[in-house]
């Protein structure tokens, strides 16, 4: 009996510590072999059993397995765990990295996306410049009248500011402009006058003197072949006599019409500057307080670009003008007062001005004194050019224009091509009022990014020199005490587990 109740009790199984009967052939409760260990049956299937039904964690097994995974099971069974997602560091999964297609995709996307704008920009450029050249009648007078204004602002502030009344200052100002205007040409004109005769035979002089060199070595032209040349240049002329006859006429109407335009320009200036500083607040009221506030801290900005512009030009062409003429007049060259007033208007238009200005007085001097005044002449004039390019304009023009040499020769090329002499005066001066709104552009596009952007936090560092790590949905650090639900139902301090926990 001793034997059939051993074998019995072998083939029932033997009974666990809660007196249930486990099989001997290694399966467990719920049917699932376990390979026979009766440790891994008891912490394992039986310690869930008994963990299930107290309610609380399973002896034996890995936090965060599902039913039926059992602590050490081999892979693959139907007790081990499924495979963990990779990890680059603890409770952070690894994004997959995008296949060649995505890449290339993502950036066809952003290139066309940008490609449509940069077409709509351009567009909207050339659609800018066609209504500007339609009205230029209108907006050349405009121009010119706002860069007058600056010249005559600040005198009409300061008597403003003891107590005259603005239209009273502004007049004063004009006129007195006009007057000192008047007086510049009331003092060449008469040089220019009565030096005429000697320029007129300086200059024929000069071709005596080119007519006897071309006729002498190398070229040995006798005097039949120049007078042939000169006989063809004068049947030209002739035949040219009807389109000479209308430049004539278009050049009156040119001039015309620019003295109409100085006429409004002058006009202009006046009210721009008796009445300017209510333009700002009127460009507000129109234009909304939102956009106003940027109107009027461009336009500020494009006011005072356009005075500096012009008082650093203004001090630069009269050194210009006063070294070339004082050099002028020591070396006797006619017209040195007129070629030195030539220099100074011719200064305000960089670096073609004071060339056309410097090869017009060094023309002078060789048709009046010789071939080597006129070197002497050149050498001044370069000489006060580099002076001017590498000593007063870096120092000058770095603060009122800011715009790099290649980016002004541009502009004067480009408004010459475009507009002739008024095209390349204002060249300039625009391109350093929209390098400065471009400028401001920039500075609010900074300032939004930087209010978007988080705040600097001031918590200290990590051991990697980097701001402990964060828990995103609470907004603390991963390590830091919270105060937490706790099992009972009430608030208590309870420590936050690690990652590698």
């Amino acid at each position: 009996m001793t034997e059939r109740g051993t074998s019995a009790r072998g083939a029932r199984g033997r009974p666990d510590e809660e007196g249930r009967s486990i099989p001997a052939d290694g399966t467990g409760l719920g049917g699932a072999a376990v390979g026979g260990d009766p440790d891994a049956v008891r912490n394992g299937t039986a310690g869930r059993t008994a963990g299930r039904s107290a309610g609380g964690p399973v002896d034996g097994v890995v936090n965060g397995a599902p039913d039926g995974a059992v602590d050490g099971a081999v892979d693959g069974s139907p007790l081990a765990p499924p495979a963990a997602p990779v990890t680059a560091s603890a409770g952070a999964s690894v994004t997959p990295a995008p296949d060649r297609g995505a890449v290339i995709g993502g950036g066809l996307t952003w290139l066309a996306t940008w490609s449509w704008r940069i077409l709509l920009i351009a567009f909207g450029a050339i659609l800018f410049g066609l209504v500007v050249g339609a009205l230029w009648p209108i907006v050349l007078p405009v121009l010119l009248g706002v860069i007058l204004a600056t010249v005559l602002r600040p005198p009409v502030r300061w008597l403003v500011e003891r107590r005259v009344p603005p239209a009273l200052a502004a007049l004063v100002v004009l006129v007195g402009a006009l007057l000192v205007l008047g007086g510049i040409i009331m003092l060449i004109a008469p040089q220019v006058a009565g030096q005429s005769d000697e320029i007129a035979a300086g200059v024929t002089g000069g071709l005596g003197q080119i007519q006897q060199w071309v006729s002498g070595p190398p070229f040995n032209l006798g005097e039949g072949q120049i007078g042939g040349v000169l006989d063809s240049i004068t049947r030209q002329l002739q035949a040219s006599a009807s389109t000479i006859a209308g430049s004539v006429l278009t050049g009156v109407s040119a001039f015309a019409n620019g003295l109409l335009n100085i006429v409004l320009a002058v006009v202009l200036a006046f009210f721009f500057v008796k009445d300017g500083p209510r333009f700002l607040p009127w460009v507000t009221r129109v234009t909304g307080a939102r956009a106003g506030r940027h109107v009027a801290g461009v336009l500020e900005r494009a006011w005072r670009t356009l005075g500096g512009f012009i008082r650093t030009q203004a001090l630069v062409a009269f050194v210009d003008a006063f070294f070339i003429g004082l050099g002028l007049v020591i070396l006797g060259v006619p017209l040195a007062l007129p070629l030195a007033v030539l220099t100074f208007f011719g200064g305000f238009v960089p670096i073609v001005g004071a060339l056309v200005a410097g090869a017009l007085s060094v023309l002078v001097a060789l048709v009046t004194k010789g071939f080597t005044t006129a070197l002497i002449v050149l050498a001044i004039i370069i000489a006060v050019q580099q002076l001017e390019g590498n000593v007063l304009q870096p120092i000058l023009q770095s603060r009122s224009l800011n715009l790099h040499g290649a980016v002004v020769l541009l502009a004067v090329t480009a408004g010459g091509a475009i507009w002739g002499i008024a095209g390349a005066f204002l060249a300039v001066p625009v391109a350093a009022v929209a390098a400065e709104v471009l400028r401001y552009i920039g500075e609010e596009i900074d300032r939004r990014a930087g209010a978007r952007a988080a705040p600097p936090s001031d918590e200290p560092e990590g051991p990697d020199g980097d701001p402990p790590e964060r828990d995103r949905s609470l907004g603390a650090p991963a390590d830091e005490t919270a105060r937490i639900p706790a099992d009972d139902g009430g608030p208590g301090p309870v420590r936050r587990p690690s990652p590698e926990a």
